[in-house]
């Protein structure tokens, strides 16, 4: 068996093209341009190479971006200020604040300080709280981006069981949680593993559909995974001089029937999902109301 690619590139592009004409229908109907604007601190080269995507993906769609450069240096007083200002700043829609942050700044603070309605990273304790009830105002863009592939690759989450291998609080909690809720693209039964899980390969053995989100490179490898089962990566690791993901992807896709690649798979989604945010952020600052219910 070689699985199937689970082209997260082209799915990703195909919500840009729509979220491009939502964008310019958002535009000529009330004046404004959805704007995300992404603070970096410091110069953490693959921060940087995440902020200038994000920064051309707005442009693609239609909606403006402005980037808050500080220097690794800053104070978190400073960057509290920072945030505080583009919480006032009614021409912003969204807000990123790009992590990791040096260690001198507490990521919590910064991230609570953000206005909830600007919170396109869905980090805030009442986003989160909202998703938890199967109420978002939005969606965690990876996680967000995950639950896509599967619909748009027509995998059956329904009755499925998950395994996400690792419990982070940007992507292992929250898309356990997702796929665990009523409602369509979800209805799965999850199991979230950590370092603390014992006999590891035999639970992930078990999976219909296994996240991996660990953050170590290549750790997933054929023996720890059923066949047939689709196989989403969620890591991306510099590893000897290339990048890899989380899963031995050459080992792997001989037992997977379908399998995400590093790069183009998640990756591409996590940004389509930023933007998708932003322009709900933006429609949310007209309507002043919070979303419908989920309905993916």
């Amino acid at each position: 068996m070689s699985a199937r690619l689970i082209d997260g590139k082209a799915i990703a592009a195909s919500i840009r093209t729509r979220l491009e004409t939502e964008v310019s229908q958002f535009r000529n109907s009330s004046g404004i341009t959805p704007k995300l604007a992404a603070v970096l601190v410091g110069d953490d080269p693959a921060s940087q190479v995440y902020v200038r995507n994000k920064e051309q993906a707005c442009a693609k769609v239609g909606m403006s971006s402005e980037l808050v450069r500080l220097a690794a240096s800053s104070t978190q007083t400073d960057l509290l200020g920072h945030v505080r200002r583009l919480n006032d700043d009614t021409s912003v829609h969204g807000i990123l604040v790009q992590l990791p942050l040096p260690n001198h700044i507490d990521e919590l603070t910064i991230l609570d300080a953000v206005h909830p309605l600007k919170d396109v990273d869905c980090f805030h304790p009442e986003n989160v709280g909202l998703m938890m009830q199967n109420r978002p105002r939005f969606l965690p863009c990876t996680p967000h981006g995950v639950q896509v592939l599967l619909k748009e690759t027509e995998t059956q989450i329904d009755g499925a069981h998950v395994v996400v291998l690792g419990r982070s609080e940007i992507v292992g909690k929250p898309v356990g949680m997702m796929l665990v809720q009523k409602g369509p693209t979800a209805n799965a039964t999850v199991t979230i593993c950590h370092s603390r899980t014992r006999n590891l390969a035999e639970v992930t053995r078990t999976a219909d559909i296994l996240i991996a989100a660990i953050g170590r490179p290549q750790f997933v490898t054929a023996d720890m995974v059923k066949p047939g089962a689709v196989v989403i990566d969620v890591g991306i690791n510099r590893h000897q001089d290339k990048l890899v993901g989380d899963v031995d992807f050459e080992s792997v896709r001989s037992i997977a029937s379908a399998i995400t690649p590093v790069p183009g798979g998640v990756g591409p989604m996590t940004i389509a999902m930023l933007l998708e945010n932003t322009l709900t952020a933006a429609r949310l600052s007209v309507a002043k109301t919070v979303p419908p219910l989920f309905s993916n």
